[in-house]
C-alpha cells in the first residue's frame, strides 16, 4: 500500500515535504559523515539545529517576546504535574476547567502535588459544550487558571482563550497549537505535545512568560523546574534531539507556506465541509458536540446504527483510510483534521461517508 489518508489523533500526519527533507538528511547530516540520530547535543551540528528551531517557532507563532520556549519530555501528561509543582506553593491553589478527559487527569495530577480546584466541569453533561464566560468565576486567591485548549477525544474546542481576569492563564495545547494563531499575549504558560501538528513524538514545546519564570519555585530537582530548564536553554541533559529536529522542519514548512493565517482558513474548510456531511446526512450520522463547541482538529460522530461502525472501519482501511475510530474510552469514529492532513484527505472522507450511507442507509 502507497501513503493512506492518515486521521490518526497522535502520533499523527505529517508533511511530505518535511519527511523526505528528514530521509534525504538521515545518512549523512550536512556533510558531517553521520546522522543527526548519531549526533551529540553539544557538536556544532546540533546547535544550529537547536537556534534553528527556535527562530522557526518564533517566527511562526509570533508575540513570542516576553516568552522563553523549552524543549523537554514527558509529553503534556508530565506537564500536568509540574505545572503544579512549579508554580503552587504551600497554601496556594489552582483553579481547573475541566471539558474533558486530558483535563481531568491534569487535576488528578496537580492534586497529588498540591491543591487545584475544578472551577468548572462538562462530565454531567457528557462533555458536549465548552463553558461560557458566564459559567465560571475565576477565584482572585488562585495562583493560575488551567484549561485545555482542544478535547481529542471529546471533539471539543475553545473558540477563543477563557477569560482568566488578573490570574495567569495556563494552557495544554497539545492538539490544535499552530493549527490558528496563538495568543501568547493572554497566557502565562503554554504546553504542547509535539505529536499532533508540531512533529513527532518525543518532545514537548513549553511557552513560558519570562516573568512567571522568575516567581517559580527554586527548591525543585533540576531536571523537573522551569527554571533549570531555561537557564541551561533545555541543555540541561540530552534532550530529544531529531524530534526536536523535526519539529523546526515542520515550523519552517508551514512559515514557507504562509504562515498560521493560511493554516487556520484551510483547517476550518476541511472541518466545515466535514460537519456538513454530518449535520446533512438525515440522522444517518450525528455528531454528539453542539455546535458552538465543535472542534476543527478532532471530528467526533456516531452512525444512527452503532453495530455499523466497524463495518465503516473495515471498509474505510480497505479504501485508504486509517485514524477513524474513537478513542477507546468513548468509543464510536473519530476524524483528526491537524495541520498535515491535506483537504484532498478531507473532500475524499466526505465522498466515502457519503457512499456508505448510501449503501447502508
Amino acid at each position: 500500500m502507497g501513503r493512506v489518508h492518515n486521521f490518526n489523533a497522535g502520533p499523527a500526519a505529517l508533511p511530505r515535504e518535511v519527511l523526505e527533507q528528514a530521509q534525504a538528511e538521515l545518512l549523512d547530516f550536512r556533510g558531517s559523515g553521520i546522522s543527526l540520530l548519531e549526533s551529540s547535543h553539544r557538536a556544532p551540528e546540533y546547535a544550529a539545529v537547536h537556534e534553528e528551531t527556535l527562530t522557526a517557532l518564533r517566527a511562526l507563532i509570533g508575540g513570542t517576546e516576553e516568552h522563553e520556549i523549552l524543549f523537554m519530555g514527558g509529553g503534556a501528561r508530565s506537564q500536568f504535574a509540574l505545572v503544579a509543582w512549579n508554580l503552587l506553593r504551600a497554601g496556594e491553589h489552582g483553579d481547573y476547567l475541566v471539558t474533558g478527559n486530558w483535563s481531568q487527569t491534569a487535576v488528578a495530577e496537580a492534586s497529588k502535588l498540591g491543591e487545584a480546584r475544578v472551577l468548572w466541569s462538562g462530565e454531567a453533561g457528557g462533555f458536549t459544550h465548552i463553558p461560557t464566560p458566564d459559567e465560571y468565576t475565576v477565584a482572585p486567591t488562585a495562583t493560575y487558571l488551567h484549561y485545555t485548549s482542544n478535547n481529542t477525544i471529546r471533539g471539543t474546542q475553545y473558540p477563543e482563550p477563557p477569560a482568566s481576569s488578573a490570574v495567569p492563564l495556563v494552557c495544554d495545547m497539545s492538539s490544535d497549537i499552530l493549527s490558528r494563531p496563538v495568543h501568547c499575549d493572554r497566557h502565562a504558560l503554554i504546553y504542547a505535545g509535539a505529536q499532533k501538528n508540531l512533529g513527532p513524538a518525543g518532545v514537548t514545546l513549553i511557552l513560558i512568560r519570562k516573568s512567571l519564570l522568575e516567581q517559580l519555585r527554586d527548591d525543585l530537582p533540576g531536571i523537573f523546574s522551569y527554571r533549570s530548564i531555561a537557564a541551561k536553554s533545555s541543555l540541561l541533559n540530552t534532550p530529544p534531539v531529531f524530534a526536536i529536529y523535526l519539529v523546526g522542519l515542520t515550523a519552517r514548512h508551514w512559515l514557507d507556506r504562509g504562515g498560521l493565517a493560511p493554516l487556520a482558513a484551510a483547517n476550518a474548510r476541511k472541518a466545515t465541509a466535514l460537519y456538513a456531511a454530518l449535520d446533512e446526512s438525515d440522522g444517518f450520522y450525528r455528531c454528539p458536540v453542539e455546535p458552538s463547541s465543535r472542534s476543527s482538529m478532532n471530528v467526533v460522530f456516531r452512525i444512527h446504527d452503532e453495530s455499523l461502525e466497524p463495518t465503516f472501519l473495515e471498509e474505510s482501511r480497505a479504501a485508504g483510510f486509517i485514524g477513524l475510530k474513537g478513542h477507546r474510552s468513548v468509543g464510536g469514529l473519530r476524524a483528526s483534521l491537524y495541520n498535515a492532513v491535506s483537504e484532498e484527505s478531507a473532500t475524499a472522507l466526505v465522498e466515502i461517508l457519503a457512499a456508505f450511507r448510501q449503501r447502508h442507509g
